[in-house]
């Protein structure tokens, strides 16, 4: 299990996502969070995959899980903020771009996470603060509600690879390079030195 890449992190923004429109969603409001670290549980189910699986473009996802730990931690400039760290484990069926045909892979990814309801984020003004690739994913709230089934979504496009390849996948003849006899190369050599091509 890996975590993602820090060029493939990004600024989540909950409160500009419709929830009418994600085929995953499972809020929590962060204002109900304790003193003691919660852990949530996020599975999608038959119809929450195939409409994750149609809004990605790829044929299918067999099975999509989210295991979310969020605490509260004191922060210097916003006072108690929620960092979360995130389990994800999916088995997803995409085409081999050498193949072009359907193959399935299972994912493990595990992503470190910073919830802000939105008037933290207002006060950090988060629009005009650049991305940090080393921090941790922010994921800002509708007021103080975050739907952690938009997130995982989200997680999982992040951790899909853009150019996937089925193990052992070889390019079709027509595009494999022709085969060179040993015979054929000494006669290429030869002919540019000028020498006589061996009978």
């Amino acid at each position: 299990m890996g975590e993602l890449p820090a060029s493939r992190k990004m600024r989540h923004y909950a409160a500009m996502t419709d929830p009418i429109q994600a085929p995953l969603s499972h809020k929590f409001d962060l204002a109900r969070l304790g003193t003691a670290p919660q852990r949530i549980e996020v599975v999608a189910d038959d119809a929450a995959r195939a409409g994750i699986a149609a809004s990605f473009d790829i044929p299918a996802i067999a099975s999509l899980r989210g295991d979310f730990v969020l605490a509260l931690a004191r922060a210097a400039r916003e006072g108690d903020r929620v960092t979360a760290t995130l389990t994800l484990a999916a088995t997803v069926t995409q085409i081999c771009v050498v193949s072009l045909e359907p193959f399935e892979q299972t994912i493990g990814e595990r992503a470190a996470l910073v919830m802000l309801t939105e008037a933290q984020a207002a006060a950090l003004d988060l629009d005009s603060a650049p991305i940090d690739p080393d921090e941790p994913d922010e994921i800002v709230a509708n007021g103080t509600v975050v739907d952690l089934g938009v997130v995982l979504t989200e997680q999982l496009a992040l951790a899909l690879d853009p150019y996937p390849r089925r193990p052992g996948a070889a390019a079709p003849d027509e595009y494999a390079p022709p085969r060179v006899s040993k015979f054929s190369a000494l006669a290429a050599i030869a002919l540019k030195l000028g020498d006589d091509v061996p009978q």
